[in-house]
């Protein structure tokens, strides 16, 4: 069964495509395909300053609008994003032919870029969002790691050539790809359906609960943004912050894709920015006192790290998504709002850095300070230390992504040591999450023995002790229609009916 999930899907590979679009556009700071003399300190300039205000606006767009109009948020608008995606990169190529109107093309193709690619993030997000999460995860992982392959073919290719070809070929598969991958949604879920003004509790909550986790992913975003604004006035760099993100995106992936094959693992945003925190920080410290080729190496894994959160961060917010029934284009334009807006800042940052002298030290020397500054802040915050905690009492905070095994083999282990993990997780009732009593311990043994996720395992656990579903709402801060769903899922994987056949399996356990 695992070898025939690890099949690539037509998702997998559309969403690969779009990467690929991304990362020869806006993704890694600099044009890879465009001939070197068109790529003038202005033109890149009006492009990355269009395109970043474009960018992060449409995410913030998103969520607004998807907490205002819901029903507009509902609209699948394949065509629209490819066309702003083939608008703006066809602006990009008249600019090298139109000289006298080269910066007005090249800030309107950086607008519609901008635009599309978030509108592509978008449609990607709801579609991977709507799967269940171990399907939708492992088609988002795929496609991470097909994309470097798609990538570096096309440096096989004439630069005269493929600044053609990504408009002409790459765009149009993507939009077909997006377009046979979402008619296999299902609509019909919570997430969807959602209206968010009948409940705004549930997304205070959610935002009270993963600002912090889209903190780090923006300070990450802040750093590979400082990088970025460097590879403008340094040519030695800009070669190399595509070709590293792209490594860096299947590196991730790859390991990912190994460690689920053999183990059971959660873990969250905040983790992750905790390891990568001392490394990121030494990086900059040290920027001032080697060479050139340290700082192509930094860059290298500066961009490693943000590819890695990307994904993650996709991931994270089709799990809130599911487990809170939130409209995914809120959340995820929440966290890509925060991420990209401090990215922008940090382009900004890097690029001004090269004027600027700090007692008549180099340059480096501000950027090493300013950037670990804003680590430092971003770190006390994510931790707590900075700011008390505005959750409320009881609730889950910035719940960690769920990895259950897909291999058979050792899943003695992993389980062992999933359920260890388990007993000590935070729990959103008082009645779930610990092991108490004979309850809490059977319903830890179905999860296991049926996977049930961290939440549906909690909703079971209340459900069994006679909760009814307006007080699980309000213990969970979810809506009434959430935890009908999950019920509905609960029992299906039981394969029960009633709260009844429930009581009568976990009576019928052994210890």
């Amino acid at each position: 069964m695992a070898q025939a999930t690890l099949r690539a899907h037509v998702s997998s590979w559309g969403y690969a495509c779009f990467l690929t679009v991304n990362a020869t556009s806006i993704w890694g700071g600099v044009f890879p395909f465009l001939p070197l003399e068109f790529q003038t300190v202005e033109v890149t300039l009006t492009f990355f300053l269009a395109q970043a205000l474009a960018f992060g606006g449409a995410f913030v767009a998103s969520m607004l609008g998807a907490y205002y109009f819901p029903h507009g948020a509902r609209r699948m608008l394949v065509s629209l994003s490819a066309l702003l995606v083939f608008g703006g990169s066809a602006c990009l190529i008249a600019a090298m032919y139109a000289q006298a109107a080269a910066l007005a093309l090249v800030a309107m193709g950086g607008v519609l870029l901008g635009i599309g690619c978030a509108g592509m993030f978008m449609l990607w997000q709801r579609y991977f969002a709507s799967l269940p999460a171990e399907q939708g995860n492992l088609r988002l992982i795929l496609g991470t790691a097909i994309a470097p392959f798609v990538y570096f073919a096309l440096y096989l290719v004439p630069i005269a050539l493929t600044a053609f070809l990504v408009p002409l070929v790459f765009v149009p598969l993507c939009g077909l790809c997006v377009a046979l991958s979402v008619r296999e949604m299902q609509v019909d879920q919570p997430m969807f359906e959602d209206v968010p003004r009948q409940h705004p509790r549930v997304y205070r909550q959610a935002v009270a609960d993963y600002w912090r986790s889209a903190l780090c992913v923006g300070s990450l975003a802040f750093a590979s943004g400082v990088i970025r604004g460097i590879a403008l006035l340094h040519e030695e760099i800009g070669a190399v912050v595509n070709s590293a993100s792209m490594l860096g995106s299947l590196v991730s992936a790859a390991a990912l894709l190994v460690l689920w094959r053999r183990m059971s693992f959660r873990f969250g945003l905040t983790p992750v920015f905790r390891v990568a925190y001392p490394l990121i920080v030494t990086g900059f410290l040290l920027l001032p006192y080697l060479g050139p080729v340290y700082l192509n190496l930094f860059a290298g894994l500066t961009y490693s790290a943000f590819s890695l959160v990307q994904m993650l961060m996709m991931m994270q917010c089709a799990q809130v998504s599911r487990d809170r029934g939130i409209n995914p284009v809120f959340i995820y334009g929440f966290f890509g709002g925060v991420a990209y807006i401090m990215q922008s800042v940090g382009f900004l940052m890097g690029w001004v850095s090269d004027f600027v002298s700090v007692d008549g030290r180099e340059w480096l020397f501000f950027v090493a300070m300013a950037s670990s500054y804003v680590l430092g802040l971003t770190l006390l915050a994510a931790t707590g230390t900075l700011f008390k905690p505005v959750a409320s009492k009881g609730t889950v905070v910035a719940e960690p992504i769920e990895f259950p095994a897909l291999a058979t083999g050792g899943d003695a282990q992993a389980g062992e040591a999933a359920r260890k993990r388990r007993r000590n997780r935070p729990s959103a009732s008082e009645d779930a999450g610990v092991i108490r009593d004979r309850t809490s311990k059977q319903c830890l043994l179905l999860q296991e023995r049926f996977g049930l996720s961290v939440r549906e395992a909690e909703v079971m656990e209340l459900i069994a002790r006679g909760n009814s579903m307006a007080t699980i709402a309000d213990r969970l801060v979810i809506s009434e229609n959430t935890v009908r769903t999950h019920a509905k899922h609960i029992y299906t994987k039981l394969n029960i009916h009633k709260r009844q056949e429930l009581l009568d399996m976990l009576h019928d356990l052994e210890g």
